[in-house]
Formats: C-alpha cells, sequence, structure tokens
C-alpha cells in the first residue's frame, strides 16, 4: 500500500507564478507516485490578486489538490500551521510556492524518511547572485539567535523539510502557540533529525514578501520565542549605569572638595547627557520587556491561531 504525503504551500498574492509552480512540482511527483500517493494542500492568506481562482482552476483539475483560504492575512508561520491541522498523511512536507525551495529536493527529502528519519530538513546555500548583504544578514541573524537560546537551530535552515506523523502530531497536538517560529520548534521538538542542502534559486516571477520590516519581526519573533537572555542583559545594564552613576557621584563629591575650582564637574551639560543616556537605557529596557509581554498577551487572550474562510476540492 503506498504512503500518503501531505504537501504543504503557503501562498500570498502568487498570481503570476502559481501555476508554473504547481506544473514543476507536479512533474517532479510524478515518478514517485508508484510509491507515494501526495494530496497538496495550498495555504492561502487572503490575497488582493487572483491567486485564489488560479489554484481553484488547479483543483478542478486534480483531485489530489485542495485550497484552504485563511479569512485574512495570518503571515507565513501561520498559514504552516494551517496546513501542518489538515494533515493526515505518513508524512508532511512543506515548501514555499516562489521555487527558490526546489521540489526536485522532495525525492531526496523523502530517501531521508525512509532511512528512518522523523524530521528531514534542508539547508539553503544561496546561490552566486544573492546579494552579498542578505547572505550576511542570514549569517548573523543564526549566530545570534544561536548565542541567546538553548535551542541550536542550524544556520541557513528553511521553512523546507519533512516532518514524520510522529513528529507533525506534536504540532497539532501540543505547539499552539500565538506567534509561532516554526524553524526553531522544529528543532525543539527532538527526535531524530537530519538535513539535505539545496541551491536557492532566484524567484521566477512576482515579488518577495519578505521586506526588511517582515524580516525584523521575523527575527524578534525567533529571539523572544527562544530566549530569555534579553530579559537578563536588562538586569545587567541596569546594574551597570547603577554603578557608573555612584561612582561619578562619587568623582563628583571629590572634585567639588578637593580639586580647585577651575576643574569642578561641569552642570547643565552634564546633567543633560545622563538624563537623555539614562532616558534612553530605560526605553530600551521597557521595549524588550513590552516585547515579552506582548506575547504573553497574546497568548492569554486565547484566540484561535488562525480563520478558515473556505476550503475548496472537487472531492468536498
Amino acid at each position: 500500500m503506498r504512503k500518503k504525503i501531505n504537501i504543504i504551500t503557503p501562498a500570498y498574492n502568487e498570481e503570476e507564478g502559481i501555476s508554473n509552480f504547481d506544473a514543476v512540482l507536479r512533474s517532479c511527483l510524478l515518478p514517485l507516485e508508484t510509491t507515494y500517493y501526495f494530496e497538496i494542500i495550498y495555504v492561502l492568506d487572503k490575497s488582493r490578486d487572483n491567486t485564489a481562482q488560479k489554484i481553484k482552476e488547479i483543483c478542478e483539475k486534480n483531485p489530489n489538490t485542495k485550497l484552504v483560504m485563511l479569512s485574512r492575512r495570518f503571515g507565513h508561520q501561520l498559514s504552516l500551521m494551517a496546513g501542518i491541522d489538515l494533515c493526515d498523511g505518513d508524512a508532511v512536507i512543506m515548501l514555499d510556492c516562489d521555487l527558490e525551495h526546489p521540489p526536485q529536493l522532495i525525492e531526496k527529502l523523502l530517501e531521508k524518511y525512509e532511512e528512518g528519519y522523523e524530521i528531514v530538513n534542508t539547508k539553503r546555500e544561496y546561490a552566486q547572485k544573492i546579494s552579498y548583504f542578505k547572505k550576511l544578514t542570514s549569517q548573523w541573524f543564526y549566530k545570534f539567535i544561536n548565542s541567546l537560546s538553548s535551542v541550536p537551530i542550524e544556520e541557513a535552515s528553511a521553512d523546507f523539510r519533512l516532518l514524520s506523523r510522529k513528529a507533525y502530531k506534536v504540532f497539532q497536538e501540543h505547539l499552539r502557540e500565538k506567534n509561532p517560529f516554526v524553524r526553531g520548534l522544529v528543532s525543539w521538538v527532538g527526535f531524530s533529525q537530519t538535513s539535505v542542502p539545496f541551491v536557492s534559486a532566484t524567484r521566477q516571477q512576482g515579488i518577495s514578501k519578505y521586506n526588511l520590516r517582515r524580516l525584523l519581526s521575523f527575527a524578534i519573533t525567533g529571539i523572544i520565542a527562544f530566549s530569555k537572555v534579553p530579559l537578563r542583559w536588562s538586569i545587567f545594564l541596569g546594574f551597570c549605569l547603577s554603578v557608573f552613576s555612584v561612582c561619578y557621584a562619587l568623582f563628583s563629591i571629590f572634585l567639588y572638595f578637593f580639586v580647585t575650582t577651575n576643574t569642578k564637574a561641569p552642570g547643565f551639560p552634564t546633567l543633560i547627557i545622563f538624563i537623555s543616556l539614562i532616558g534612553g537605557m530605560q526605553l530600551i529596557v521597557l521595549g524588550i520587556i513590552g516585547e515579552y509581554i506582548g506575547n504573553i498577551f497574546e497568548e492569554v487572550k486565547n484566540r484561535p491561531l488562525y480563520i478558515v474562510e473556505e476550503i475548496y476540492s472537487i472531492r468536498n
């Protein structure tokens, strides 16, 4: 009996390239269909273009395809969670629909799965066309988060992976975070893991949805989700400022009583500098604390992770 493999593909404003991606994906799955039965789940974040209609046309031609439309834009990570929640196969493969995650690698992921690995990750190797800035910021991010977190996240890992039933059931039943950092959670769950390298292709059609603002938000989510070190830095910073203030106060007293009037401590400029410095540090610390409190606030409201507007399939 063939094993069932669910394939999750998040989409957002992908009208230009979704048909080409689907064709490439199916051409890669065709040689494997003697061993596996594939169900493709497109998870559509609320889009402004004609992506929904394009995917519905794909569904009408392919009974093994399903479209899950979310009621608004919930983001890439929650789109992955929505797809995982609908999985019922022996394993699930998740990949983006911009062809930066090559569908040709699916065969290799399945080979590693058959070797007994519960989780098969992929490790991105950037093509020469990728900007040096993007490579550098990616390296910095992983080095930084790994220096803070007790859960190691492989450098250059991508949201292109295979999870066995045992692994994805943990996400369905237990990992219900409102701001999930999926690649961190995958490392956290453990199980037997391996990784497969791939060269990241450049996007052929459409534009990337991850601008600088979203990349920074993604990085902050990862740090807040997997480290308390910034809070401890806040304590250390406050302690250092307190010690410095006491030392400066003693130094000022010494100058006042034991040094000539020409070299006494300056007044107004010094005061302004210290108020600005301490005020800035306080705002930074409050901002760090606020990020953690904001995450707590999101969790305790206990809203659903996402809302499904429609599930479209010719099997329904």
